[in-house]
């Protein structure tokens, strides 16, 4: 083994497999050795370690120099709680409190809003305090239900009046839900902007845009990626998101609020995907430039 060794779990889909190898053959170029697919699903802690079986023999994750988490769609809890406890003890890209943070839509409107930086107005109320909601409405006119932690825009509800507010209250209670979080609809073109940062650098970025059916730009839920000019001032907000969010890596979504006049942080995403083969056909290609500066990252934060 190298001087340096860092575990990696990245996900394979969408022309992962391909980014994988990259980084590795980057990272080995500067003496780094790399354990791949590390899913911490398989792994157990045991008396002060972090194990993880490979080939037969235990890998102590804890005495790796980083480990590197790049997978959003397969994440448990138990994986969470091992990241959490090996954040504690080697450095991890991105670090556990800021993937927690931005994993969660409240606590990072919360923290973007509290750094002056412009996010959708938001609600948050207790399950027994729905009246809040009705309150709410009458003065927003129409409102967006969130779960605090979904992704790919999935769970994501709009309201348009008191009447489908009323719909929809039966169904949240059945889920057992805690509290409600609900965000002011914004009155946008259909359109966002998806800025890439890495290390406080920004990479790139592309636009997407909602089909006629839906109102969501996720591709997930419909929507298509465009290449996009990105105005300097929509840049400089993606980079003021990452840093107060304190992610090493960030996808930050943003949208022109066409009622405030203004630009305004609608996500920040801590495992934002790279550029897919069929947006690279459509001119979108900065993956070279971001595994270069994962790569640097890697490196700096590993320094002996």
């Amino acid at each position: 083994m190298g001087e340096r060794t860092i575990g990696m779990w990245l996900y394979q889909n969408g022309g992962g497999d391909i980014i994988q190898k990259k980084i590795i053959e980057q990272l080995n170029e500067r003496g780094i050795d790399v354990i791949p697919n590390i899913n911490l699903r398989d792994a157990i802690a045991k008396n002060g370690h972090i194990l993880y079986e490979r080939d037969g023999k235990n890998i102590k994750l804890d005495k790796l120099d980083l480990f590197f988490s790049y997978n959003a769609g397969e994440q448990t809890q138990y994986q969470m709680y091992l990241y959490k406890a090996l954040s504690k003890v080697i450095p991890m890209i991105n670090s556990f409190e800021s993937f927690e943070l931005t994993e969660d839509k409240f606590h990072t409107s919360f923290v973007l809003r509290r750094n002056k930086i412009q996010t959708a107005d938001y609600k948050l109320c207790h399950r027994d305090d729905t009246w809040q909601l009705k309150k709410i409405i009458k003065k927003w006119d129409k409102m967006v239900y969130k779960p605090t932690d979904g992704w790919g825009g999935v769970g994501l509800t709009k309201i348009e009046n008191e009447e489908t507010l009323d719909m929809l209250l039966p169904f949240l209670n059945q889920m057992d839900l805690r509290f409600f979080y609900v965000e002011k609809f914004i009155d946008y073109d259909n359109s966002d902007f998806r800025i890439d940062i890495v290390d406080g650098t920004y990479v790139g970025g592309y636009g997407r845009r909602a089909s006629g059916t839906d109102w969501r730009t996720n591709v997930t839920s419909g929507g298509s990626v465009f290449k996009r000019e990105i105005p300097d001032s929509v840049i400089e907000l993606a980079l003021n998101a990452a840093k107060v969010t304190g992610l090493d890596i960030a996808g930050v979504d943003i949208i022109y609020d066409r009622k405030k006049e203004e630009y305004i942080v609608l996500e920040v995403n801590g495992i934002p995907a790279f550029i897919t083969p069929e947006q690279e056909k459509i001119g979108i290609d900065y993956n070279d430039k971001k595994i270069e500066l994962i790569v640097d990252l890697i490196d700096r934060k590993t320094k002996k």
